[in-house]
């Protein structure tokens, strides 16, 4: 059994089923994939019976709403590393976002981040594609992408940190689908090691220009048109949608260098505060 993913909300509903009196009570434990229904005692909520969760612990889970607790082998533990940083899986009503020293890695406002990053995947791949997945992160892009049905997909991931939470993840599993490779490091290094004309689609979902300038910059670019091969087709995450929609240096910068590489028909994606591109 991998655990149980229990937050705010669902620790909630299970105390407010508790104090009607109620033997059970209907829950999400996978955040969200779906629901089953678990006993109740006066002391807490039983998982199974190697896993029980007083009141105590569930009002502590209640208290820390941007938090996401694994509970099994008897235990219960934040998902979240602080070895360098501070990382984190953070609960919303759908699948779960990272967030990274506070900073959101994900569009989240009125839309699920497994959605908004489907909408990215759609906005490049075809039936068929080889995707180049650029900063993976949780591999939600990737995934849509495969189910969009890519033939091939890399996906790279520069943070260790990153990929030890998206192994505890639930609704990454499918990055271990046949189909999907996960490489870890630098995009910006690995991309000038792969053979022109490699890929028929790129997603490129880097974090802020402060972490990681070198990805934003033309040199970068010039690899990743090397890499696609003709008529290919670029998504690239540039964030701040009030930027991207009145336009700035950054997000014209971005359009200028893409188009010095030699991308065509460069356009601003506002409601996924990127920019799309073909070779």
């Amino acid at each position: 059994m991998p655990g149980y993913y229990l937050h705010t909300i669902n620790a909630l509903q299970a105390l407010e089923a508790i104090a009607k009196g109620l033997s059970c009570v209907r829950l999400s434990a996978d955040l969200n994939l779906s629901e089953r229904d678990f006993s109740l005692s006066d002391q807490g909520l039983v998982l199974d019976e190697n896993n029980r969760l007083s009141i105590d612990e569930l009002k502590r889970i209640v208290k820390k709403t941007q938090r996401i607790y694994l509970c099994r082998d008897g235990g219960m533990v934040p998902l979240e590393d602080r070895s360098s940083g501070y990382y984190k899986l953070v609960p919303t009503s759908g699948a779960p976002l990272l967030e990274i020293s506070g900073v959101k890695m994900h569009i989240s406002k009125g839309i699920d981040p497994f959605a908004s990053a489907s909408e990215m995947a759609q906005q490049a791949v075809r039936k068929g594609d080889k995707v180049l997945d650029c900063c993976s992160g949780l591999g939600y892009a990737a995934i849509a992408a495969h189910r969009l049905g890519a033939s091939e997909v890399l996906s790279i991931e520069l943070s260790r940190e990153v990929m030890g939470l998206c192994a505890q993840n639930p609704w990454s599993n499918d990055l271990g689908q046949e189909g999907i490779v996960q490489r870890q490091g630098s995009s910006f290094e690995l991309t000038g090691t792969m053979p022109a004309n490699s890929f028929d689609s790129v997603i490129h979902d880097p974090p802020r220009f402060s972490l990681a300038g070198e990805l934003y910059s033309e040199e970068f670019y010039r690899e990743i048109f090397r890499v696609l091969r003709r008529d290919g087709r670029l998504f690239h995450y540039t964030g701040n949608p009030h930027v991207v929609k009145k336009g700035s240096s950054f997000v014209d910068g971005v359009i200028r260098r893409l188009k010095a590489v030699g991308f065509r028909h460069v356009e601003k994606v506002e409601h996924l505060m990127g920019v799309s591109a073909q070779k």
